[in-house]
């Protein structure tokens, strides 16, 4: 086996032993313990290289590698993983809720063979402006067929630099000849604070009174990047301009992101008290609390609350839910979290190309009770966050999927020109019985919150009082 195809592996193994003689001239017994887990490392490759039953390029033997690492790091835990140099730049972008491209969500129908569709195109983007429609298939990407092209593959084809130009080649859904729609890309900033429908006369913005008539508002959280604290302040700024009275935090589906999104976001609810501390074994005790500053509708009194969460919500939805839910800020109703409760720092590593995401703490509710389900975890044991007593909606299955076809339906942009889906109780807005669909969780917060506003106006007036 020629030398140089070993030089990558041997080069581990010879970086490790550099660092024995910087370090010190006897390598001690966990070092010398290290260096025998390195060697069988290179072993192993020097076996499968020589004697495999076929050749293996140097992309196969990289993904060889990336595997074994992740393979390791799934061992330890489902949240820690390696990842390479391609992943890694979507990760960077998908944290900064930005990216280079035409501004269009995708997926694949299973209905015609896993073919490409859009599922919706973005307000103002460039494939909105082009004509790209909901529901069109995407045959072609710069004139490559995508017919058994994997979904992550399509997004780097469409993904790309601001400014350069792409040709889609897709089939809209009332016509059978397909039809090339050039753009050029754009930066496309990807919304996480939405409301419940579109404003019927623009359907860029988003309507975030869910009730008029007692001006209950309703904000729903898609993520949270570094601008999601930012976009929930501007629209909280909004609402209190509006004379609010009361809120929904919609936190249902939301897998988290960034802790510090989370903790800003916290600030605006709570004058003050503990949001979130976090424990490492090799670091000491990080604790983030409510300072006063930034805070926008932090009385219960003046404006209750509620946070809807479910089985989706996770890390940092779970931090903000469990902040407000122990401060008795607001009451949670739904069903119970998904119970991630440890903090992965990204490592970055060769040359800051890749990275190793791990988990390096557990995060603490101000109430000291555990979030974290661990893999031995039952359901009578202390994780998540649960829903207040008397608030729990438990979903069936059906209902849950139901919900996904409701809301779905409910966001889509279906045409050029802002025009909203369906009114609601359309096709899509119905149960598989015909009859109309009832966000019951939504319905629940709401009627709490009525009833909230109705006994604080019921109540008697104080007395004035003077000096005499």
């Amino acid at each position: 086996m020629p030398r140089r195809n070993l030089a990558w592996f041997l080069g581990i193994a010879g970086v490790f032993l550099l660092g024995y003689t910087v370090s010190r001239s006897a390598p001690t017994p966990e070092q010398d313990q290290d260096y025998a887990l390195v060697s069988l490392v290179v072993e192993v490759m020097k076996e499968v290289e020589g004697k495999y039953v076929r050749p293996l390029d140097p992309a196969a033997k990289r993904q060889l590698v990336e595997d074994m690492i992740n393979g390791g790091l799934e061992r330890l835990d489902p949240h820690s993983n390696f990842i390479n140099a391609k992943d890694y730049k979507r990760f960077v972008l998908s944290s900064k809720g930005t990216f280079g491209g035409v501004g269009i969500q995708i997926s694949t129908d299973r209905a015609r063979a896993n073919r490409l569709i859009v599922f919706s195109p973005m307000v103002g983007t460039p494939a909105y402006d082009a004509g790209v429609l909901a529901g069109d298939v995407i045959l072609k990407i710069d004139g490559k067929s995508t017919e058994s092209m994997r979904l992550s593959d399509a997004i780097d084809l469409i993904t790309g630099e601001p400014g350069q130009d792409i040709t889609l080649t897709v089939q809209h859904a009332n016509s059978r000849d397909p039809v090339d729609i050039k753009m050029t890309r754009a930066k496309i900033q990807v919304p996480t604070v939405l409301g419940d429908v579109r404003k019927p006369d623009d359907g860029k913005e988003w309507e975030f009174v869910v009730d008029p008539s007692n001006k209950i508002a309703y904000i729903r959280l898609l993520a949270f990047t570094e601008r999601t604290a930012d976009e929930v302040r501007a629209v909280l700024t909004g609402l209190k301009k509006e004379g609010i009275h009361g809120l929904i935090l919609d936190l249902r589906t939301n897998p988290g992101g960034l802790l510090l999104s989370a903790v800003d976001i916290g600030r605006m609810f709570l004058p003050s008290g503990r949001i979130v501390s976090t424990q490492g074994r090799n670091q000491p005790e990080e604790a983030y609390d409510a300072n006063g500053k930034g805070g926008i509708f932090t009385s219960a009194k003046e404006c209750p609350m509620v946070v809807l969460i479910n089985g989706l919500s996770a890390s940092a939805s779970e931090i903000v839910a469990a902040a407000l839910q122990d401060h008795q800020r607001a009451v949670v109703i739904g069903e119970r979290s998904y119970g991630k409760g440890s903090v992965q720092n990204i490592i970055k590593v060769e040359g800051n190309t890749s990275a190793l995401k791990l988990t390096t703490a557990s995060y603490q509710r101000p109430s000291g009770k555990n979030i974290h389900r661990f893999p031995d975890s039952k359901e009578a044991d202390e994780w998540g966050v649960k829903p207040d007593d008397g608030f729990e909606v438990k979903l069936t299955e059906e209902e849950r999927y139901e919900y996904l076809e409701y809301r779905r339906d409910r966001d889509i942009v279906r045409d050029k020109g802002g025009a909203l889906p369906p009114k609601p109780q359309a096709a899509k807005e119905r149960d598989k019985h015909g009859k109309p669909f009832v966000d019951r969780t939504l319905e629940k917060a709401l009627d709490y919150l009525r009833h909230e506003l109705n006994k604080a106006s019921a109540a008697p007036a104080m007395p004035e009082m003077g000096n005499g």
